[in-house]
């Protein structure tokens, strides 16, 4: 599989949305590079069909990143993991200083050298339950809405998983999954 292939699909896929610039595919290419040497031996994700790596896990992640209010905003992504959705939405939109929160040591590890040369990105190596900061919005694919809702980080939240029903705050993903998006009132 050549290199171009990725940068190919993924320009393609995501083009009715927004026209990805080519620094923006030479980040995107060297986070899949890393992604995929990475994966063999820390599991960071189950999807490695190609097709389904560039609409599932860069489509959506670039798509909830279009779909974020205009900035400057902080955003935390809670258990970041292979970096989705924080890594796409931080190279998608410098107007966002998106937090990568992962509290497996190894996972940030990888975090730290994906997001390397992405500026707005930095790396929390804690659990989500101990981050002293707050942030606008948290976003999340490995963490529950419930879960997110106990931590009290942000006032708003989104969450990439497939929703059973189309309820308010669903907003349908072009590739099949959902995004569930959610404002959510705090007292501080």
């Amino acid at each position: 599989m050549s290199t171009s292939t990725f940068r190919d699909l993924l320009f393609q896929e995501f083009l009715p949305y927004k026209h990805l610039a080519p620094a923006e595919l030479d980040l995107l290419e060297r986070h899949y590079l890393l992604l995929q040497r990475w994966n063999s031996t820390l599991n960071l994700t189950r999807i490695t069909d190609l097709e389904d790596a560039v609409k599932l896990n860069y489509c959506e992640s670039l798509f909830l990143g279009i779909k974020l209010p205009p900035g400057p905003l902080l955003v935390a992504d809670v258990g970041s993991g292979a970096g989705f959705p924080g890594v796409p939405i931080a190279i998608l939109r410098s107007d966002i200083a998106v937090t990568l929160l992962e509290s497996h040591h190894r996972k940030a590890v990888f975090l730290r050298e994906s997001s390397a040369g992405i500026p707005n990105t930095r790396v929390l190596p804690i659990r989500a339950e101990t981050c002293p900061e707050r942030f606008d919005w948290v976003v999340s694919r490995a963490v529950s809405e419930r879960v997110l809702l106990s931590l009290r980080l942000a006032p708003n939240m989104a969450v990439l998983q497939a929703a059973r029903t189309q309820s308010q705050g669903f907003l349908p993903s072009p590739w099949g999954r959902g995004i569930r998006m959610f404002h959510v009132e705090h007292s501080r």
